[in-house]
């Protein structure tokens, strides 16, 4: 975020930094009105003395040499002169801002601006220029309550709302504000969602670091959903699904449904949940997406070596066995699975072909098993058969039965992101690590 700041305010000063003295005239250069003509109104002008310390020709040759002691003399000497006018008093102003910015000197260039916009002398278009550069000052030198108050006054003053706004949100999350921050991102989501616009990734991730910092984790959930909904990465996949088993209700009994999409929806898990899902999914008759997991893990070269070698291939024989034993003898479970007085065997038998990869059988005995009734858990079941849909790749059927998922205990939640994981971006751009603490 530092980048994005210093870039922004050093455009500002470019725009105004040396252009800024208005074409100088002094008052022996006013012609008089021609005899009969009534009078004009006096133009701002200043006085000899005064245009010739200022003189735009001699300043402008000085800023380009740099030799800024003497643009500073001439500016005192100016300033040291009695009964200034208010004109004089503004070019003088005018001629510090153009100093201070460029000699990086915020003591003089603050007061110089703030005094130039007060003065009613610039046109619209330089008093927005200015109130803006004005209140970046203020956000650089983080004194967040003075950026509100000048990024709201050029809002009120051009009409402009979209263009500070985030420095105004900013200003909010930096000054500690969190709960007008959290307020005014929400805001701007929503909005933009109702309007199909994507929100920016920095805007979720500075989502993400309010609900941190003010220790709200239902926001930091909905910042993460969104940065997997439009920014889908390795870290922000694994921090979501991480953090939703730890909301309050969550059931153990999903840790193996979790890392099932976890395997799907990132490129390479961490070493040890491909040995955890193994170990669930051998726990739960599933060899055959024991094995799978195992040779992801062994192929990308994370399972079979350290500490944990040993380990790794004993899950593996086991899964390895399994999965063969398995292959042989499932078409033997149908007939049990069909007499059963529940859909439960023929659910679990269902999923157990996905995993062999044989989508349709699979799918057909999972919905089976739901018409069949007497579940324990009836979403439970929908949500293994929408998960199914997605892995043959039936993306719209798959969409229509997670949609109807209810419950707590997380399975609303995995039903939720599975569809996100289906609607991802055809081309997802590679998104940073999990979003930092802002900066």
């Amino acid at each position: 975020m530092s980048q994005f700041r210093l870039a922004r305010i050093s455009l500002l000063l470019a725009a105004i930094g040396l252009n800024v003295l208005p074409a100088l005239s002094h008052a022996q250069d006013a012609k008089p009105a021609a005899a009969g003509a009534p009078a004009a109104a006096p133009a701002d002008t200043v006085r000899p003395e005064i245009f010739k310390l200022l003189d735009p020709t001699a300043v402008k040759a000085s800023m380009d040499a740099k030799n800024y002691a003497d643009v500073q003399s001439r500016i005192d000497q100016a300033a040291a002169t009695p009964a200034l006018t208010p004109y004089e008093t503004f070019v003088i102003n005018r001629l510090r801002v153009a100093l201070g910015s460029t000699t990086n000197n915020a003591a003089m260039a603050m007061p110089a601006l703030e005094a130039v916009i007060e003065s009613g002398k610039l046109d619209k278009k330089s008093q927005g220029d200015f109130i803006q550069a004005l209140a970046n000052y203020h956000y650089n030198a983080k004194d967040y309550p003075n950026a509100i108050k000048w990024f709201t006054r050029y809002q009120t003053e051009t009409g402009d709302v979209a263009s500070v706004r985030p420095y105004i949100i900013r200003a909010y999350y930096f000054g500690n504000d969190f709960a007008r921050a959290k307020q005014e991102l929400m805001a701007d989501l929503t909005a933009k969602q109702q309007a199909g616009q994507t929100p920016t990734l920095e805007e979720l991730q500075l989502l993400a670091n309010t609900g941190s910092k003010s220790k709200e984790p239902a926001t930091y959930l909905i910042a993460m959903e969104n940065l997997v909904r439009y920014y889908p990465s390795d870290d922000y996949w694994t921090d979501l699904l991480g953090r939703v088993q730890g909301k309050a209700g969550y059931s153990d009994r999903f840790a193996l449904d979790v890392l099932r999409l976890q395997f799907k929806a990132v490129s390479t898990m961490p070493e040890r949940d491909y040995s955890d899902m193994a170990e669930i999914a051998l726990a739960n008759a599933f060899p055959t997406e024991a094995k799978k997991v195992l040779d992801a893990g062994y192929a990308k070269g994370l399972l079979g070596t350290g500490a944990n070698a040993a380990k790794h291939k004993r899950l593996r024989d086991q899964a390895n066995k399994g999965a063969a034993d398995d292959a042989k003898s499932i078409a033997n479970g149908e007939a049990a699975a069909n007499k059963s007085k529940d859909g439960t065997g023929l659910i679990n038998l269902g999923y157990a072909y996905v995993t062999m990869d044989q989508f349709d059988k699979g799918i057909d005995l999972i919905q089976k098993g739901i018409a069949k009734g007497g579940l324990k858990r009836p979403e439970d079941a929908k949500l293994r058969l929408g998960s199914s849909l997605a892995m043959a790749g039936k993306k719209d059927e798959a969409i229509k039965v997670l949609e109807t998922v209810q419950g707590g205990e997380g399975v609303s939640d995995l039903a939720r992101y599975w569809i996100l994981w289906l609607n991802r971006p055809a081309t997802a751009a590679a998104a940073p690590a999990a979003a930092p603490a802002a900066q």
